[in-house]
């Protein structure tokens, strides 16, 4: 018998923030470091899940898939303003679109020699759309991240597939968390270091590391929650009227990212609204992690390795060589690649942990655009592949 009725919508709910919360506080510790709190969250859901503490599937699962994840698109991308990014990180910008580059070439070559339409069997899609799908999915998040991952697993329902979407994201995750340790390597291996321009040494200190962010208020955390919810119900309208219901996720972000654009003080009046996504993000992995059967992911789980390690180095490989060939140095490089696959939280910790100063707000700011352009890079592999 469940320890939580599937109808006590408060109690499910209750666990799945506490499981997220805890996550937080053991992402501080070394294990923590080390598998990421993603990975906790998502395992912590399982466990809970299979030993009957929580359901498979409850109604409060279907809350967080319908209303919360549509709202991690604004949140997130709050910070998108597109002049800023060009005028403080020109550079840093082509390198990103470099790694770009890289996560698309990794993924159309792992589809190439995978059969991964034997993948995602419980998703809602016929076995030829399973492949189009996965690719996607892959190369949202790999280029973007989290809010991305779950904007197209909506828009495929391979997130309808909880053994797969879970196993999916903690592989994602595992080989991320291992792949930044590779590239936190690389400026010092000298044979490579040769191939690419010397970075300045002495650059001024960078806009993040100076400016005082401004002060998270209930107010502005109020605001972030009203504009989010404010353009989500404008994108539905739009895609509603003009009947474009599989363009939601694109016409959300484009919204999203013309309002940042034009109202650069957007950032400052909303407050807390990347951390809050950050933070609705979990709930939403251990919602989904909740539905996982643990012998449906362990029978997905080597092929999904073997994906991510064919994309990853791929990427890792055109990154280099385009990179080489474009003058570009070794952090612009490795803070871009960073940003692609990890996001806008690790790229600038990274920079400011190898010295690279004006690497920083570089690092936030092509993070951001990976969220911005994550979603119209995976659904147009997804519509056209």
């Amino acid at each position: 018998m469940l320890a939580i009725n599937p109808e006590n919508h408060l109690g499910i709910f209750a666990v799945i923030m506490v499981l997220a919360g805890a996550s937080f506080l053991l992402e501080k510790t070394r294990l923590g470091r080390q598998l990421t709190g993603t990975v906790m969250v998502i395992l912590a859901a399982i466990l809970a899940a299979n030993l009957g503490v929580i359901p498979h599937s409850a109604p409060v699962y279907d809350f967080i898939f319908t209303f919360l994840v549509p709202m991690l698109i604004p949140l997130f991308l709050f910070q998108a303003d597109l002049r800023r990014l060009w005028r403080e990180a020109s550079r840093t910008t082509l390198a990103f679109l470099v790694a770009t580059i890289g996560t698309v070439a990794g993924i159309v070559v792992a589809a190439t020699l995978l059969d991964l339409s034997s993948l995602g069997a419980g998703a809602p899609l016929q076995e030829s759309d399973r492949e189009a799908a996965i690719v996607g999915l892959f190369a949202s998040t790999y280029i973007g991240g989290s809010v991305n991952y779950a904007a197209l697993g909506e828009m495929t329902g391979l997130n309808q597939d909880r053994s797969f979407f879970s196993a999916a994201t903690a592989a994602d995750n595992l080989f991320s968390a291992v792949y930044l340790s590779l590239i936190a390597l690389l400026p010092g291996v000298a044979r490579l270091a040769r191939f690419f321009p010397a970075h300045p040494t002495t650059s001024s200190p960078s806009e993040i590391s100076q400016a005082t962010p401004p002060p998270v208020t209930a107010q502005s955390l109020c605001l972030a929650i009203a504009c989010a919810g404010a353009l989500v119900a404008m994108s539905d309208g739009l895609v509603a009227y003009f009947d474009m219901g599989s363009y939601r996720y694109v016409t959300l972000t484009t919204l999203t990212l013309v309002l940042a654009t034009l109202v650069p003080a957007i950032r400052e009046w909303l407050a807390g609204a990347f951390e809050l996504g950050v933070a609705l993000s979990f709930a939403f992995f251990a919602a989904i992690a909740a539905g996982a059967n643990l012998t449906a992911m362990v029978s997905v789980a080597p092929t999904l390795i073997v994906v991510v390690l064919i994309l990853l180095s791929v990427h890792l490989t055109t990154l280099l060589f385009i990179g080489a060939l474009s003058r570009l140095t070794l952090p612009e490089l490795l803070t871009a690649s960073n940003a692609a696959i990890l996001g806008a939280t690790t790229a600038p910790a990274m920079a400011a942990a190898k010295g690279w100063r004006d690497q920083v707000t570089p690092g936030v700011l092509v993070g951001v655009l990976g969220y911005a352009l994550g979603t119209f890079i995976g659904s147009a592999l997804y519509n056209y592949w």
